[in-house]
């Protein structure tokens, strides 16, 4: 049975082993986002070197989590050739990693033959699922979670699919 979800930081910090992150979309309306979005599409890149200039509260809660010893790994579906967003993303990517994250890419040709939940979703520690809801146009819309554990057994054996196939960061090209 699906219920609001409680803050996500909330979740992460009841979070034991794992957490796993599903992105199928092509592109993410944040508004909170969008000043990076409009630095990039101006020519702005994050400096490796430059931590102060792209460290995030969520990377403060990704470092904090990882330290604590769970494991965050997330996925992403792609079109080929990517979308606009897509490449902000990627640009981006290291961040997640620097933090602490595993990140891998799938193009979209290659999960044809996946059974995919319908929606983004992340599974923590195999038992909690939250997932999020988005409008065409990318803008986030809510999410939800359920311990059902048919649900999470779909969802992380979704997950598991995907990761098996997708390409780690550090090989991915764009």
């Amino acid at each position: 049975m699906l219920r609001s979800a409680p803050p996500f930081g909330e979740l992460m910090a009841q979070c034991q082993r794992s957490a796993v992150h599903l992105e199928m979309r092509d592109h993410y309306d944040d508004p909170d986002e969008a000043p990076r979005v409009q630095a990039w599409k101006s020519g702005y890149r994050p400096d490796p070197a430059d931590r102060e200039s792209w460290w995030r509260p969520w990377l403060d809660l990704v470092a904090k989590t990882v330290a604590r010893g769970v494991e965050i790994r997330r996925a992403r579906i792609v079109s080929e050739p990517v979308s606009e967003y897509t490449r902000y993303l990627y640009d981006g990517t290291f961040t997640n990693a620097a933090a602490g994250e595993k990140i891998r890419w799938l193009p979209r040709r290659k999960a044809s033959d996946l059974a995919l939940p319908g929606n983004d979703f992340w599974v923590f520690d195999g038992r909690v699922v939250r997932f999020g809801y988005f409008s065409g146009d990318g803008v986030y819309l809510g999410d939800d979670v359920t311990d059902d554990p048919a649900v999470a057994k779909l969802c992380s054996e979704a997950f598991e699919s995907v990761w098996e196939r997708a390409i780690p960061h550090e090989e991915y090209r764009i």
